[in-house]
């Protein structure tokens, strides 16, 4: 089973969050966190396949990065 680590983070700008990962490659956006992965979980799979990499399975760990505001 291939495992990939998907970072999401938070576009201030554009007030989304976004996920990447550039071994599967995939770069989504949404505005909701559940969306989010929900989509990076449907298109990862798909995406391995159609670049030729898919294995006997997909293990996706999900890594928030945070940005702390101190006052």
């Amino acid at each position: 089973m291939n495992e990939y680590a998907v970072s999401l983070g938070w576009y201030d700008e554009a007030r989304k969050r976004y996920a990447i990962n550039d071994d599967i490659p995939i770069a989504l956006e949404d505005a909701s966190l559940d969306n989010l992965i929900s989509q990076v979980k449907l298109a990862s799979p798909e995406t391995l396949e159609l670049n030729g990499m898919a294995g006997s399975g997909v293990r996706l760990f999900f890594r928030m990065k945070a940005k702390a505001v101190l006052a």
